[in-house]
């Protein structure tokens, strides 16, 4: 179509950038991208190819998705709008060696763009009078039990046996699932869903062997759920509570604490 310009800009290490002007319908743009990035790619050999559209711009977006191209990462506030504000740019990239067609492509693009949730694994240690392990963390005012964020590829089982290890010094078994929370922003953290395991009993003699990890725990102590109360957040209190008091094989489900 007239007026419309494609062009690969070739930078260094067998790279290249994408860029294009004018427009084109959405089905003509989409067979514009996709045979610059296989002329480029496959035609001359090139390793990787990048391209950053802002994010309103949801034409060329999808028809970067369509050709292969996966989301990679964001420049906030990086163009400026003709209303005088700025609107976030979107980094795409498509290398030689992605599968791009078939059901492993189409997994691949929509794994890189659909929103991914962060999930967090905390464990309930009591001791045979019913109180609950928290500890006192380095990084803000309220506790927490032992536990923490679930690594890429790690199941939330493992996730909180190995952050248990880390936090504390010991090799703890991790029993039924407690509790699901989902928790809102905190902190300027995003929503995030949290999974409260069983720990089983402890004797507060134990307490003396722990090793705790310098750099995130200050201190451990057992509470009870009243006295837990002044030193965790409400949501947090809340969501303890749930997972201490579920009848025998039950888990309970709660938003922000609160069961639904």
């Amino acid at each position: 179509m007239a007026g419309f310009e494609i062009a690969v800009e070739t930078t260094a290490d067998d790279s290249a950038t994408l860029r294009w002007n004018g427009a084109l319908p959405p089905a003509s743009l989409e067979q514009a991208v996709s045979a610059a990035a296989d002329d480029a790619l496959i035609g001359r050999g090139l390793r990787r190819l990048e391209v950053t559209r802002p994010a309103d711009d949801h034409a060329a977006r999808r028809a970067l998705l369509r050709a292969g191209f996966r989301q990679e990462g964001i420049r906030r506030q990086a163009v400026a709008r003709p209303d005088g504000d700025h609107d976030d740019m979107i980094i795409y990239g498509r290398l030689a060696a992605d599968q791009v067609r078939g059901p492993d492509g189409f997994s691949g693009v929509m794994n890189s763009a659909l929103p991914r949730k962060r999930l967090i694994a905390h464990v309930v240690f009591r001791d045979r009078a019913g109180r609950v392990l928290l500890c006192q963390t380095t990084f803000k005012t309220d506790w927490e039990l032992p536990g923490g964020i679930v690594e890429p590829f790690e199941s939330p089982r493992d996730g909180a046996i190995r952050e248990v290890r880390e936090e504390l010094g010991v090799d703890r078994t991790v029993g039924r699932l407690l509790a699901v929370d989902w928790l809102p922003p905190y902190l300027g953290w995003d929503d995030a869903c949290e999974l409260i395991f069983d720990g089983g009993t402890i004797e507060e003699s134990e307490l003396e062997g722990y090793v705790l990890e310098e750099r995130e725990i200050v201190r451990v102590r057992l509470c009870t759920l009243d006295e837990a109360a002044e030193l965790l957040t409400e949501g947090a209190h809340r969501r303890l509570t749930a997972a201490c008091t579920v009848g025998p094989g039950e888990t309970a489900y709660t938003e922000h604490g609160r069961r639904v």
